[in-house]
């Protein structure tokens, strides 16, 4: 409960989560660039260090190689004090950064050296190998040495050569180096942190310019886009996948208003006739007979109930999608029933070709199908309409063709829509509802098949069904339209 307490008494301005993308980005950055900053700069010190020591430990190796050179060219002959004395002086000449040369007999004692007051050895003898570099001395007294040293064999005996070098040359290019670093690390963060703010807040002014563009368009006009950038990167896609969504948005609304719109025309004619006679036998009482309600009453009645079942039928597709009572279905009795429909009627000439085929889907959805299509075809047709049902391998086709005009190519895809006719009026006698055609398309997608249109062997229109054996794969029912 403390620790919640404290939390609370934090200011909601210093929150990370209260910063806005171009403040945390920016110190994302610094941070990122600090840590790098921090790690390589620990590895070139680290390295630099070690370089400028083994070009120390080079310079002293060198010295003591040349001295011990002269060493081993001794005579037997000569006294150990000559020998020592007959050694080149350069090679015990010091400066930067050679401190101390020293030449130590087999018995530990300083022969020769470059410092006249040094009389004890920089390191026991007793502990150099053969050839040492980079050692401390035995002593503490001066912690910036370090010493190389050798044995050389002669004829006098075993004599160690002792080089020391200063690494305060070292450590002062390492400090001078680190002090750089000090210095000029912070202004590289500041400045990663103060571009990356620079640049986030030049790709945010994308992102706000189409924000406050999709803010401006209102319901009452959809037509306006936000701006695509000229940079082809992730908020130029994003623009595009904006107007891209803003254009369904539009076409779904225009086809919302087309369809109330259409759906209004359509009831308002059956409507006004049922209303007119119902006028008309409120008023006048003894014209309601039997012709009046066979021939006016009900059929606009039941006009109106097609409509209004047809509309449920879309709207269902459209919300949810349709409900399939699947089961097997055999679709040439569907093009035995409907040809028989048709026969009965006695308007056009039907034609079948019908073998057997069957497939899985809903016996009502499909036989509907056929219905609409062939209703279709008979409405179009000079004189004959033909139906075929066949069935190939794992797929079944539905064909209805006609002899009347046809399908023009530019309206063969339109024709599917809702509330389309190619008939010039819109007479009920020709035109129909508009939405025969536009169940079949969703009834067939339903099923997961196709529904194209073509030519007809006759010149007319040629409407083909295709359907999957094996039915829609995995149903998922929503209850439609009663």
């Amino acid at each position: 409960m403390a620790d919640d307490g404290w939390v609370n008494r934090i200011p909601e301005w210093s929150r990370p989560s209260h910063w806005g993308l171009r403040v945390r980005s920016a110190i994302a950055s610094a941070l990122v660039v600090g840590a790098v900053l921090l790690v390589a700069a620990m590895a070139m010190l680290w390295l630099l260090h070690r370089s400028l020591l083994r070009e120390l430990d080079t310079t002293a190796g060198t010295r003591m190689d040349a001295l011990a050179s002269e060493l081993a060219r001794i005579s037997a002959d000569d006294p150990p004090e000559n020998a020592m004395t007959e050694l080149p002086g350069p090679l015990f000449a010091t400066g930067s950064p050679i401190e101390t040369v020293q030449v130590v007999d087999p018995d530990g004692r300083v022969v020769r050296s470059s410092d006249s007051n040094s009389a004890a050895p920089l390191l026991d003898p007793a502990a150099v190998g053969d050839r040492v570099i980079g050692l401390r001395p035995h002593s503490d007294d001066d912690p910036d040495l370090r010493i190389s040293a050798r044995t050389v064999a002669t004829p006098l005996g075993k004599y160690t050569v002792l080089v020391s070098v200063s690494t305060e040359s070292a450590e002062h290019a390492v400090t001078r180096v680190a002090a750089l670093v000090a210095v000029g690390g912070p202004v590289v963060v500041a400045a990663a942190a103060a571009a990356t703010y620079l640049l986030v807040g030049r790709s945010l002014r994308s992102v706000e310019e189409i924000r406050r563009r999709v803010t401006g368009i209102g319901a009452t006009d959809l037509s306006e886009r936000v701006p695509v950038p000229a940079a082809r990167d992730e908020i130029a896609r994003l623009a595009e996948t904006m107007n891209g969504m803003l254009a369904r948005i539009e076409a779904g609304h225009l086809a919302q208003r087309r369809f109330v719109g259409d759906a209004s025309h359509e009831l308002r004619s059956p409507l006004a006739a049922v209303t007119a006679a119902l006028e008309l036998a409120r008023d006048r009482p003894e014209v309601l007979d039997r012709d009046l309600i066979s021939d006016t009453l009900l059929p606009e009645t039941e006009r109106m109930r097609h409509l209004i079942e047809d509309l449920l039928t879309l709207a269902a597709a459209d919300e949810h999608g349709l409900e399939l009572r699947t089961g097997d279905v055999d679709l040439d009795y569907l093009g035995d029933a409907q040809a028989a429909a048709l026969k009965a009627r006695g308007t056009v000439t039907v034609r079948t070709d019908i073998r057997p085929a069957r497939v899985i889907g809903d016996p009502a959805r499909l036989a509907r199908v056929l219905r609409n299509i062939a209703d279709n075809a008979a409405a179009h047709a000079d004189s004959q309409v033909a139906i075929i049902i066949t069935q190939e391998g794992e797929r079944a086709r539905m064909v209805v063709d006609d002899d009347g005009p046809g399908v023009p190519v530019a309206d063969r895809e339109r024709i599917f829509g809702r509330f389309v006719r190619l008939e010039a009026d819109r007479a009920r006698a020709s035109g129909g509802s508009g939405l025969g055609l536009a169940i079949v398309a969703e009834l067939v997608a339903a099923h997961a098949g196709t529904v194209t249109v073509g030519e007809s062997p006759w010149g007319g229109a040629r409407f083909v069904i295709d359907l999957p054996v094996g039915g829609p794969g995995v149903d998922q029912p929503v209850a439609d339209a009663p």
